[in-house]
């Protein structure tokens, strides 16, 4: 039986996607080829899709774009070019299945491009026209958070149609805690941390060291318990020696925290379709984290972190599994063979 490979299409905005295909990968014993923009020699390089301007929300201004479509752009060099490749390589290579993380667009072209199509879903209230057309479109949906995160507006049928793979990405670090560290986390999708806010949440707590990874500004006049170290090749050892995190909601900070079973303090950041939102929500309702509409005073830290460090250490441990990315990989291998053992029957 030859095994036709999988491909897994890889979104370029923000470093989760990626992370969740390297990890996946890894674990898969079935061929599989990564293709994205800054994929590079390790797979399929397609041409940037963005706009002109640099910003990128997913969805796009075109007058007359179909209603399946997000992000759709009329003339655009790059779009006309992935099309191509992608459609190309499927014709030439024949694969097994198509992951796709994430995009309507590349779901729909797989789709009608007759390859089983696997879509990962992000949380966040994801019931307009276009994603729920690729959901249907779909074999099967994958989702990389815990089932209890899911907001409660997800229709019953794509849950019906989604397994919940929760841990995709994340590998806690055996590192022992700092007593009194916090760990503020800033990643690429959103904005930088704000140096000011920063300086005065340490302020406030001068028995807490702060320490600040990820882009952020620097305040006028640093405070001695805070400390900027910028972008860290193991992000995973830093949140495992902290004995507060603070940040977003992203999946990949979420499930690292979860991994690491750190009391954590969520504020959450605007994305399309409400994503962190939705986690958050998810996060607070189970009692897992301690979300805050937006970045506290200085004064209010020292209660907070008071509050995060009485949060439940069973509850964030039931959130995570560390099997996650094994079970994924098991499961599209699967999907794999199965589609292939009918591809064969067939012919």
């Amino acid at each position: 039986m030859t095994a036709r490979p999988i491909g897994y299409y890889v979104h370029h905005h923000g470093a989760g996607h990626r992370a969740r295909a390297e990890a996946i990968a890894a674990k898969l014993e079935w061929p599989v080829v990564l293709i994205g923009t800054g994929i590079g020699a390790s797979g399929i390089d397609l041409p940037d899709d963005r706009p002109a301007s640099g910003r990128f929300d997913g969805r796009d201004e075109a007058i007359g774009r179909p209603a399946a479509l997000h992000y759709a752009p009329l003339d655009h060099a790059g779009v006309r070019t992935r099309v191509a490749r992608i459609a190309a390589w499927i014709a030439d290579q024949q694969p097994a299945l198509m992951v796709v993380d994430v995009s309507v667009e590349v779901a729909m072209l797989t789709r009608l491009a007759s390859v089983p199509t696997i879509c990962l879903r992000l949380n966040g209230e994801r019931n307009d026209g276009p994603h729920l057309e690729a959901f249907r479109s779909a074999a099967a949906i994958l989702a990389p958070f815990h089932e209890a995160l899911d907001t409660p507006a997800t229709p019953p049928w794509v849950r019906d149609k989604t397994r919940y793979f929760p841990g995709i990405t994340a590998a806690p670090a055996a590192e022992p805690a700092v007593d009194n560290r916090v760990l503020a986390v800033f990643g690429r999708g959103g904005a930088p941390g704000d140096g000011e806010r920063l300086a005065a949440a340490a302020r406030a707590c001068p028995e807490w060291d702060w320490r600040v990874i990820g882009p952020a500004s620097f305040p006028a006049n640093i405070p001695s318990n805070l400390e900027f170290a910028g972008w860290v090749e193991a992000p995973e050892c830093e949140i495992a020696r902290a004995a507060v995190v603070v940040g977003g909601a992203g999946d990949g900070l979420v499930c690292a925290v979860m991994a690491a079973d750190r009391p954590f303090v969520c504020v959450p950041e605007e994305r399309p379709f409400a994503e962190q939102w939705a986690t958050a929500h998810g996060l607070h309702a189970m009692g897992a984290a301690i979300v805050l509409p937006d970045w506290p005073h200085g004064e209010q830290w020292p209660a907070l972190l008071g509050r995060a460090l009485a949060l439940s250490s069973q509850v964030r441990r039931g959130l995570h599994d560390a099997n996650g990315a094994q079970k994924a990989a098991a499961w599209l291998t699967t999907l794999a063979l199965g589609a292939t053992i009918c591809r064969e029957h067939a012919a």
